[in-house]
């Protein structure tokens, strides 16, 4: 029974990083732009910035189920390692079961981990986008 609670998390996290997939927001500096039109112009603004570069071709190229893999294998990986080490006091079947348990909680947190990671766009559009909100008075300070 708790093996299937197990897959169930699993499978939910997997399509919830899958849905999830909105992309990065550049984060715009307070100037005077922004205080004299407001966050909800500056928002459309930055719609009308990232259609006018998607047009071109240019794509964010990041994408959350990408982060949740590398997140997963790292923690599987490191995750058993430790594990293994920790289940030596054992011998052969405290290793086994050290590396098995270590491994299944490293992929848990890694896959979460990578998961809620920060989302970069590929330099091209950040750069295309940033021009375009500077073109238009905004200041960009970064990615979310």
């Amino acid at each position: 029974m708790a093996n299937r609670s197990w897959h169930r998390l699993v499978v939910s996290t997997l399509l919830l990083s899958l849905t999830a997939c909105s992309g990065p927001q550049p984060i715009l500096r307070s100037n005077k732009q922004l205080h004299l039109y407001g966050k909800q112009m500056a928002q459309q603004e930055i719609e009308s910035c990232r259609k006018k570069v998607e047009e071109t071709g240019l794509q964010p190229g990041v994408h959350r189920s990408a982060n949740a893999a590398t997140g997963a294998i790292l923690g599987l990986t490191l995750g058993g390692a430790v594990g293994a080490s920790a289940g030596v006091v054992g011998g052969l079947p405290g290793v086994a079961i050290g590396a098995a348990a270590g491994g299944g909680l490293g992929l848990v947190v890694g896959l979460l981990g990578g998961t809620f990671k920060p989302l970069e766009p590929e330099s091209p559009y950040a750069d295309a986008v940033t021009n375009c909100l500077k073109e238009k008075g905004y200041e960009v300070r970064g990615w979310e």
